[in-house]
């Protein structure tokens, strides 16, 4: 075990970590945001109450994200020495940016979203929560500059001591591929909370708890996903015209394509195979005959770059990547088809009685979690072997004088702690989903005194002459 490889499995790992809680309180600021709205409008308690519930569990997911987030920036310095020295002048200010204008939005409303509530007036407090929501929103867009830059380079020139220099900042940040990943990304974490929401909502209809909170939930979490699905297929198919253009070596490893195919034949959509590197084929290949065309070019002869058109040593590991891709798009359909079926069932007046339907929006309630982690492993693991594409080998990034000894203690150490940090957030998470929406006291007693301005936890019993 290289000190190499040892530091591509301990950030694999802490970034596995980081990836989720992130994505997820992306999604569920927004809802919050959506939530807090509909109680303006309407006042109807159950918004409130809904709220509430959803705001304790944004809270522990979003410290859980913080984290983990500070242990992967360390690890730029200690294992990633090279890269940091050679790309941190456009990486470095990327992240920068990021901290600058989202972060520090999200922590300085964050306190007033999370304790505000009895301080401030309504519209304020609602303002605080969509600037956390806003907050998320340019955080994705930095961090996915950042990556989208080292997919797809540009903007940039090299010295002599082999350093990129910033040439244009327009171009560095709206890199070729810069935007569709974005897109896909937002749509990615917004899908992923969808399908827990729907997912808690149809847990306690099964249970026969919080049904009135349930059933408006549900009904949400359907509508939204029969929308963003279809759009993040869209968005998917224009990702992978982008990933052809700009990393064909990619593409032809989520495909397992090794030749090239005869002139008018068209490139099969393999179904199933087992890619057999050192033989350049697959074993146990299933394919449909030109329909990899129609959907990699949109024409039925179309052709893509096959891995035999580059040496060996300039490919990505297939196996992870292809199997990685064909459980993303999988795990897609299957929401998808849970999303019309359910609309149907709606439709019929079924949705909350059918226990198919319940129970299998139960069992995809993590769906968009290992779709979200597939994903990002065919795009993090399909631009190997270069850390920055076709300029800077990840061979040639890792610092120079780390031992295999100590990255490995470190790893060690991540995975206890993470086990007992991220166990613990895990289970309180468990419980505060099995306590459901508590009812929350108004703004103000019948007396007109102020309740406790605690908002993430019942008031406690009046106390005489207070």
């Amino acid at each position: 075990m290289s000190p190499l490889f040892l530091s591509r499995v301990q950030f694999g790992f802490v970034i596995s970590f980081h990836i989720l809680f992130p994505a997820f309180t992306i999604g569920l600021a927004n809802w919050l945001a959506f939530i807090e709205w509909r109680w303006l409008r309407t006042k109807d308690d159950l918004w409130r109450d809904l709220y509430f519930f959803w705001l304790k569990i944004f809270a522990v997911s979003f410290g859980m994200g913080v984290v983990s987030g500070i242990v992967m920036s360390f690890q730029f310095g200690t294992n990633w020495a090279v890269l940091s020295e050679k790309a941190g002048n456009i990486i470095g200010p990327l992240l920068t940016y990021e901290v600058l204008t989202a972060f520090f939005l999200e922590a300085g409303f964050l306190g007033v979203m999370l304790f505000g509530w009895k301080r401030v007036s309504d519209k304020l407090h609602f303002f605080a929560t969509m600037m956390v929501a806003i907050g998320t929103l340019i955080s994705t867009f930095w961090i996915i500059s950042a990556n989208s830059w080292m997919q797809t380079p540009q903007g940039y020139t090299i010295d002599a001591q082999g350093v990129f220099q910033p040439a244009d900042w327009l171009a560095i940040i709206f890199n070729p591929s810069f935007p569709v990943r974005l897109a896909h990304m937002v749509l990615a974490a917004f899908i992923t909370t969808c399908f827990v929401i729907g997912g808690v909502s149809a847990w306690y209809l099964r249970r026969g708890e919080h049904v009135e909170a349930g059933k408006r939930m549900l009904k949400h979490a359907v509508v939204f996903a029969a929308i963003a699905l279809p759009v993040q297929i869209f968005v998917g198919d224009l990702h992978g015209l982008n990933v052809g253009e700009h990393q064909p070596v990619k593409l032809a490893a989520m495909e397992a394509h090794w030749h090239r195919e005869a002139p008018g034949k068209g490139v099969p959509l393999v179904l199933f195979a087992v890619p057999n590197e050192r033989e350049e084929r697959n074993d146990y290949e299933i394919a449909i005959p030109q329909l990899g065309s129609l959907i990699l070019t949109h024409t039925l002869d179309g052709d893509i770059q096959p891995l035999t058109a580059v040496p060996r040593d300039q490919r990505p590991p297939v196996k992870p990547v292809f199997y990685g891709f064909r459980v993303m798009v999988g795990l897609g359909m299957a929401m998808l088809l849970l999303a019309f079926a359910s609309l149907w069932g709606w439709r019929r007046g079924r949705l909350f009685e059918s226990r198919w339907l319940l129970d299998a929006w139960r069992w995809l309630s993590p769906a968009g979690f290992v779709a979200l982690l597939t994903g990002w492993y065919v795009v993090e693991i399909g631009r190997q072997p270069y850390v920055v594409y076709g300029l800077l080998r990840t061979s040639e990034a890792v610092s120079p004088n780390i031992v295999a000894a100590a990255v490995m203690s470190s790893l060690i150490i991540y995975a206890a702690v993470y086990a007992f940090i991220f166990g613990a957030g895990i289970w309180y998470l468990r419980k505060l989903l099995r306590i459901g929406p508590v009812k929350q006291p108004p703004k103000h007693t019948d007396r007109g005194e102020k309740t406790p301005a605690r908002p993430l936890s019942l008031p406690d019993e009046p106390v005489e002459g207070a």
